[in-house]
C-alpha cells in the first residue's frame, strides 16, 4: 500500500530542492531527485522495495508536474511564432520533460531504497 504522506513529502522536497538547484542545472536536478527520493523512502520505511516504490512515485509525479508546467509555458511563449510555433515548442519540451521524469524517477527510486534501509 502506498503511503501518500511519504510520497507527498518527497514530492514537495523534490520541488523545493529542484527550484533551488536551477542555478546548477544538472547537478541540482539530480540532487533534488536523490534528496526527495530519500525523504520519501525514509518516511515510508519498510523493505528496500517499499522505499524504492515511494521514491519512484514521488520522483515520477514531480517530473510529470514539472513537465506539464514547462510545456504549457513553452507552448504559450512559442505561440508568438504562430500556432505551429506553439506546437513545436510545447512538443519539444514534452520530449525533454519525459527524459527529466525518467531521471527523477530512477534516482528517486534508488535514493528511496537507501532511505528505507537507513530507517531500518
Amino acid at each position: 500500500m502506498t503511503d501518500w504522506r511519504a510520497v507527498g513529502v518527497g514530492f514537495v522536497v523534490l520541488l523545493v530542492v529542484g527550484a533551488v538547484g536551477l542555478s546548477i542545472p544538472i547537478v541540482g536536478q539530480v540532487g533534488a531527485g536523490l534528496i526527495g527520493g530519500f525523504a520519501a523512502g525514509y518516511l515510508a520505511g519498510g523493505t528496500l522495495g517499499r522505499g524504492a516504490w515511494h521514491g519512484l512515485v514521488a520522483g515520477s509525479i514531480s517530473g510529470i508536474v514539472l513537465t506539464v508546467f514547462v510545456a504549457l509555458l513553452g507552448g504559450l511563449l512559442g505561440f508568438a511564432g504562430g500556432p505551429l510555433g506553439g506546437l513545436v515548442a510545447g512538443g519539444g519540451i514534452l520530449v525533454v520533460g519525459a527524459m527529466i521524469t525518467l531521471l527523477f524517477a530512477v534516482d528517486s527510486a534508488l535514493a528511496g531504497a537507501v532511505g528505507a534501509w537507513a530507517k531500518n
